[in-house]
């Protein structure tokens, strides 16, 4: 290992250790200097979790997400020089932390999550929604169907995420408001990318299933048997319409994300 590469990895390791126990510690890291850069990376780290989890922070409050995010980067640094992608198991120190008080939290935070995955994906052709339409039965039977690589979904079984995440993310006085008299279920969120823009929608959680199945690969019969054993009460022919519809899937080959 070259002279370089070694302070560089001190250097890094400096930013990130625990002052207190002066891990790292040497001439330089124990300069002033030192302190306010590492100061301002912390800070920097902490404003990128917290524009990361809008919804998050609506919630819990500017103080208390800060607080968490100050934790959390304490036991898990980022890994990526880009700080959009900064995130990784947050939902689970926030689960942590905030126990029975707030059982849907660390949901939210992985919806939170979910949509910059969206947001950050590879652009690719989106499935049309009549593309289907005109396949015999059996032929519709054997398709499988590929998740468009900006497409994610999630599902809970007993917590109205999906109400709980879109309220806080869009901050729409109605759907604050609504939450009031929010019937406590299990519900599904469906995140797409057709275009531009990230756009999301409720989606059954047999629909959540579904996707499931397509993302391994399964035909669509398959896929199918899947959702309407873990939900017998699905509706398949709306659901495989609210998918093509979202732009839910792509027309190319290849692993699904």
């Amino acid at each position: 290992m070259t002279a370089l590469r070694c302070f560089e990895q001190a250097f890094v390791g400096a930013l990130f250790a625990d002052e207190a126990h002066g891990a790292h510690a040497s001439g330089w890291a124990a300069q002033p200097g030192f302190a306010v850069y590492r100061n301002t990376v912390h800070k920097g780290c902490i404003d990128a979790l917290e524009a990361n989890f809008p919804a998050v922070a609506r919630l819990v409050g500017r103080d208390w997400l800060r607080a968490a995010a100050a934790r959390h980067l304490a036991e898990h640094p980022p890994r990526d020089p880009c700080l959009l992608h900064y995130g990784e198991g947050f939902a689970e120190t926030l689960a942590e932390l905030a126990g029975d008080d707030l059982p849907y939290l660390a949901g939210v935070a992985t919806i939170d999550r979910l949509w910059t995955a969206s947001h950050t994906a590879a652009d690719a052709p989106v499935l049309p929604h009549d593309a289907l339409a005109a396949l015999p039965p059996e032929a519709l039977a054997a398709l499988p169907l590929t998740p468009h690589p900006a497409t994610r979904w999630h599902a809970s079984e007993a917590l109205p995420l999906h109400s709980i995440w879109s309220a806080n993310r869009s901050g729409e006085a109605a759907a604050l408001a609504a939450l009031a008299t929010l019937e406590w279920a299990g519900e599904g969120t469906l995140l797409t990318r057709p275009v531009a823009e990230v756009i999301w929608q409720p989606l059954p959680v047999g629909g959540c299933v579904f996707l499931d199945a397509c993302a391994r690969g399964e035909r669509l019969d398959a896929a199918a048997a899947a959702a309407l054993d873990a939900r017998p009460d699905t509706d398949l022919a709306a659901l495989l319409a609210q998918l093509l519809q979202a732009g839910t899937f792509t027309t190319s080959t290849g692993s699904p994300p």
